[in-house]
């Protein structure tokens, strides 16, 4: 039996026989840190594959468990979820960027800006989006030229930013698009390194690291009171989530604060953008890598679109294209690890778990288990025809992670990531260019260390229909 301790299971779980969890034997202070910095995803799958589902590790001095069974998944992320929060070490570190966001606020606090977001990414609201998302990937093709190499990753983030900007803020980014792909690069680097530290180094403590991590978040941040400040100039209801947030009241019929506001915009504007440009370039990686895979991507999209823009209305029929997406977060998912801290001791099928002990859950390392996946080192999208998500634990896939805590922009991101994926190959087939290797670099997401270098081979139609 795999449960978590209840007041309904007590009784139950007596009469399991307490296991200690095993793991690789850590360094003194360190732990396994060291592992972790030099090759996360090898050392974290390595740790699965020789001691099985719920693996021991330390932080520093911080205990933590891996875990690797979808229904023990289940049961931290959704069963007994008021015994976890995610509010973990590791986000401590990262306060100054997200401050008390969605992505780290916890408790009603949480539920309550929750409630504010959801409608706008939801229901009529949501298909609205659909037009911005294909003409901004329009207009991005047309700077693109055949044989002439370039970064698609750098491209999707670009693009994925000004969707986000547009779609949520009702606002134009596009002469800050340079500026921001360097700060989240900057912020990035500078959070995959924390993800190794044993104790928490203040922000003001001037490591070269922190001085590039606060100058690109001080960008980010002027790009943000530069919008909110437009938006209150112009004293509107765009319709979007920006003015949501602005004219929200409490109990007490106050707005929210400044600082809530730029936490939120902050958090939505770089949880927004980034995941779905992951996702894209990474199946862009896969897809130049598999011709038959693009063949078909092209041949659905053909017959589905013909020579018109992609439409909301054609996603039921773009089945191969949502398909090609899943498979590409199944084998590269952008959030690639997933943690939780214990609120309480508890037990987790039958291991004892002490109040304070980090959760670690790794799409990458169960996406690619082959208990649930034939062959699953193998980029297969014609996997998910026949209802695998239905047949597979509801926890084998997670590419959002689940729960009460689910990626609230999923169907955004879907969406997006289809009409993008739709409207690219109907202009132009993609060669990688690989003399320039893709190398994987887990961070607080997964992204391409180096980019994704790519050449534009033959231009398909002369244009699709302009919206």
């Amino acid at each position: 039996m795999r449960t978590l301790d209840t007041p309904e299971s007590r009784t139950r779980n007596a009469v399991l026989i307490r296991r200690e969890a095993h793991g690789p034997r850590g360094l003194p202070v360190l732990g396994h840190l060291i592992h972790l910095a030099r090759d996360p995803l090898g050392f974290l799958s390595d740790c699965a594959r020789e001691y099985g589902d719920v693996v021991a590790l330390r932080l520093g001095t911080w205990p933590t468990l891996l875990i690797s069974d979808p229904e023990l998944i289940e049961a931290v992320l959704v069963k007994n979820h008021r015994s976890f929060v995610k509010n973990s070490f590791f986000w401590r570190q990262v306060t100054a960027v997200f401050g008390s966001g969605l992505l780290t606020s916890e408790g009603e606090f949480w539920q309550r800006q929750r409630r504010l977001a959801a409608p706008a990414f939801a229901g009529q609201r949501l298909a609205m989006y659909g037009d911005v998302m294909v003409h901004h990937t329009q207009r991005m093709l047309d700077g693109w030229r055949t044989g002439v190499g370039r970064d698609l990753h750098a491209d999707m983030m670009g693009l994925t930013l000004r969707i986000a900007a547009k779609t949520l803020f009702g606002s134009d980014v596009h002469e800050d698009v340079v500026e921001i792909d360097h700060a989240v690069n900057d912020l990035a680097d500078e959070m995959a390194s924390r993800m190794a530290r044993p104790f928490v180094i203040p922000d003001g403590v001037p490591l070269p690291g922190h001085i590039r991590y606060r100058r690109g978040l001080r960008k980010i941040e002027q790009v943000i009171a530069r919008i909110v400040n437009e938006r209150r100039a112009r004293n509107e209801d765009g319709g979007d989530l920006l003015s949501m947030l602005m004219l929200a009241r409490d109990e007490h019929g106050h707005p929210m604060s400044d600082r809530q506001l730029r936490d939120e915009a902050i958090t939505i504007l770089l949880a927004g953008h980034e995941t779905t440009a992951l996702a894209l370039s990474w199946a862009w990686v896969l897809i130049a890598d598999h011709p038959d895979v693009q063949a078909e991507l092209a041949g659905e999209v053909s017959d589905v679109l013909r020579d018109r823009a992609a439409t909301v209305e054609d996603l039921p029929r773009l089945r191969y294209a949502e398909h090609i997406v899943m498979e590409a977060m199944r084998l590269y998912p952008p959030a690639w690890l997933i943690g939780r801290e214990a609120l309480r001791d508890c037990e987790i099928g039958g291991y004892p778990v002490h109040a304070g002990t980090t959760i670690y859950m790794s799409p990458w390392i169960v996406h690619r288990n082959g208990r649930y996946f034939e062959q699953p080192e193998e980029f297969r999208p014609g996997r998910w025809a026949g209802g695998l998500g239905r047949k597979i634990p509801r926890f084998a896939y997670f590419p959002f992670g689940g729960g009460p805590r689910i990626c609230i922009g999923n169907r955004f991101a879907m969406m997006e990531a289809v009409l993008i994926l739709a409207t690219i190959v109907q202009r132009f087939r993609i060669e990688r260019q690989k003399d320039r290797p893709v190398i994987p670099l887990p961070s607080i997401t997964l992204r391409p260390k180096t980019g994704v270098w790519i050449v534009p081979a033959t231009e398909r139609s002369s244009r699709a229909d302009r919206l």
